[in-house]
């Protein structure tokens, strides 16, 4: 058997807020999301429509889980930082948006 992976995720609200959540599958969780079935945070209409930003592998539920955490633990101004770290610009994002 396969080892399974773990992902953290980031979506970009409507209401320009990002939410990052964990999972073992990407797709399936942001689906969930959409149906407004997801975390109450992504249930908030405002909020919708969401878009995927970002998404990274970790080999272990306890490494995603960890890396979970320290993205919502910090300020906006370092969110944006490691996901344009990450070859994501939400500059970019919102004049596609607009």
């Amino acid at each position: 058997m396969a080892n399974k992976s773990y992902y953290i995720y980031v979506l970009y609200c409507a209401d320009d807020s990002l939410y990052c959540g964990f999972t073992d599958n990407v797709a399936r969780r942001f689906k969930t999301h959409q149906e407004y079935r997801g975390a109450k945070y992504t249930q908030v209409k405002k909020r919708h429509p969401l878009r995927l930003l970002y998404s990274e592998q970790f080999s272990t539920k306890h490494d995603a889980l960890s890396a979970e955490y320290h993205f919502k633990h910090q300020t906006r101004r370092q969110k944006e930082l490691y996901l344009r770290e990450h070859g994501i610009n939400l500059a970019e994002w919102r004049e596609r948006l607009s």
